[in-house]
């Protein structure tokens, strides 16, 4: 059934409240992870250190990424990792239907009023437009 599970991930601590149900998920079905890290093209994200340009949002999303593929892995779950650039939701859509995904879990931080409005909501985005079915697992504070 869930064969292909799509993990956003941003590396706040509410992204990692989803982490178990991935886990569980994929333990359940045999399924195999895809751990994606979006580097947000529209955020001033470059640095300048040594004299050469590094990406920090990517080096950063490569760490997270990292990190959760071992976490899988040592738990025998099969999982990829990957660090794109783009619009956040959009580059998780085209992940999702270019790899093949059944199911994409994210979390939500739950903001609300202006804060929401300001800052847009990924998930929100994701859930409206993803070609699959989407889990959301509310992040408590």
């Amino acid at each position: 059934m869930y064969d292909e599970i799509l993990l956003p991930v941003d590396g706040s601590p509410a992204g990692e409240q989803a982490i178990p149900h991935v886990f569980g998920l994929a333990e359940q079905y045999g399924s195999t992870v895809h751990v994606l890290f979006v580097a947000d093209d529209t955020r001033d994200s470059v640095s300048v250190m040594g004299g050469s340009i590094l990406d920090t949002l990517e080096q950063e999303g490569q760490r997270v990424v990292d990190e959760f593929v071992a976490r899988a892995e040592e738990r025998g779950i099969s999982a990829t990792g990957d660090v794109l650039r783009g619009t956040p939701y959009e580059a998780i859509i085209d992940y999702a239907d270019e790899h093949d995904v059944d199911v994409i879990v994210m979390a939500t931080h739950g903001r609300r009023g202006v804060e929401r409005v300001l800052l847009g909501s990924v998930t929100e985005r994701v859930v409206r437009t993803a070609p699959v079915p989407v889990l959301t697992v509310h992040a408590a504070d």
